[in-house]
């Protein structure tokens, strides 16, 4: 049986009135009767578009999917983590809309089959459910000849070091292979605490904190230890960790490092860039003290700056800034639209000029309005200036969401691009470093979760491989 409603099953949501109070979880998730429905919306198309080019790690979508219409919520997530760690965060935080579901026969009449919403409610069923799933589950006593030869080389590799640098999702997930692999497991985390950009980086009202800290009590149960304030280029050097005995070493530090406008007055108190903005209101609980808040950019970061930005409590006005008009926005359209229902105002087709202050402090935002050129060779319309258009935005705090990038010049004996990104095998992950592998942000630049988690695991299976000679 097919569901042939051109419509998606609409999750369940808080009211923008009164979400814009909190940081819960705006979206409430799927229920049973509801993730049925929906994933008995797949065609079960014969090519798999949304698996074969849609997905970067090529999840098994049409079998999972599958699964749930016969009410197989564990085995469904089972298929899953055959090829993906972090399913409950990526079913929240990954842009489906360019990947997967966008690759969904679905959307080509109608809307695509909610992918993302159905990966969700798949992991936190398995979450609410795995203890009693499991409970009386045959053990391991009569594993036999062939288990005891497995615990042989789990027991060998338990005594193979290996470090892993960073713990956002493409460090989490090397991490969980090599454990899973039997490998002695240290997570370095610059940051006091754990789960990179995805603790720091993603509002909790996007991805609440205890889905994160699931995944990291989950890491530590397999074995791996966790250190936190503990920073590459400051605390230890790849060589410091090759004289402790790691002989195994994987960079996923990420590209957090935020880019910055450029323009005159930027040093003014109350410029923040959109990570440590981030970082303060997700991991501080601590807010800016302004009521007129302005976001540059049109990404995703800045659908999470300023809807962030919107729950501050002194928070009286937030306006995005974005310089092309709202076509050419590269943001998820569902966070557009959640930002929009919370309040948020955007001018488009419009750039900053310049910070205006006053005794060191933000006063407001020069801006000026521009237009797009015809297309390029590339396709792509470019903003120009409209001579006489520019006013002053009334602000007392600027969050630049411009942009991200990486910083390895910490890294020693590793090459790097002329834009700072470690080099690396594309098929291994290998850097020219014997023994250490890169993956994710510091080598692609900024790229979404799931990738980031996809070369992580690939990293970790290469690492095997080469700890193994």
């Amino acid at each position: 049986m097919i569901n042939l409603n051109k419509a998606r099953t609409k999750m369940p949501e808080q009211d923008p009135r009164a979400r814009i109070r909190n940081f819960d979880e705006v979206a409430a998730g799927y229920t049973e009767e509801m993730a049925v429905r929906e994933a008995l919306r797949c065609l079960k198309c014969r090519e798999h578009p949304c698996m074969t080019s849609g997905c970067p790690i090529h999840n098994n979508i049409p079998a999972f999917i599958e699964k749930i219409t016969e009410g197989e919520f564990e085995a469904a997530y089972q298929i899953l983590t055959e090829t993906t760690s972090l399913p409950a965060v990526c079913g929240r935080v990954c842009p489906q809309y360019l990947q997967c579901e966008g690759k969904c026969v679905r959307g080509e009449k109608g809307r695509p089959v909610a992918i993302g919403a159905l990966e969700r409610f798949v992991a936190d069923w398995h979450r609410h459910h795995a203890a009693e799933e499991t409970e009386g589950a045959p053990g391991a006593a009569s594993e036999g000849i062939e288990g005891t030869a497995d615990k042989a080389v789990t027991d060998a590799k338990n005594s193979i070091k290996t470090a892993v640098i960073g713990s956002g999702p493409a460090g989490l997930a090397c991490a969980g292979v090599l454990a899973e692999k039997g490998y002695a497991v240290t997570l370095f985390e610059k940051e006091e605490i754990a789960g990179g950009v995805l603790a720091y980086g993603i509002p909790k009202f996007r991805l609440p904190a205890e889905i994160l800290e699931k995944e990291l009590d989950s890491l530590v149960a397999a074995g791996v230890q966790i250190e936190t304030g503990k920073e590459l280029g400051k605390d230890f050097t790849l060589a410091d960790l090759e004289a402790r005995g790691f002989r195994g070493i994987f960079i996923g530090n990420g590209a957090g490092e935020s880019m910055r406008l450029g323009i005159p007055g930027q040093e003014l108190e109350g410029v923040l860039p959109a990570a440590a903005f981030l970082y303060d209101v997700n991991c501080r609980g601590i807010f800016p003290d302004a009521e007129h808040i302005a976001v540059i950019g049109g990404g995703n970061v800045a659908m999470d700056a300023c809807r962030a930005a919107v729950r501050c409590p002194s928070a009286k006005k937030v306006t995005v800034v974005y310089r092309r008009s709202v076509a050419e926005m590269p943001a998820d359209p569902a966070e557009l639209a959640e930002a929009k229902a919370e309040g948020v105002e955007f001018l488009f087709l419009t750039a900053p000029v310049k910070v205006v202050g006053e005794n060191g402090k933000v006063q407001g935002l020069q801006c000026q309005k521009m237009e797009l050129t015809e297309p390029d060779a590339s396709g792509r319309r470019k903003p120009v200036p409209v001579p006489g258009s520019e006013f002053v935005l009334d602000t007392d705090c600027i969050i630049e969401a411009i942009g991200s990038r990486s910083d390895n010049s910490c890294v020693d004996g590793v090459d790097t691009t002329d834009r700072g990104l470690i080099v690396t095998d594309p098929e291994t992950g290998a850097t020219t470093r014997p023994g250490v592998y890169a993956g994710g942000d510091t080598v692609t630049g900024p790229k979404t979760v799931i990738a980031a988690m996809g070369a992580g695991r690939k990293a970790a299976e290469a690492m095997d491989a080469y700890l193994g000679k």
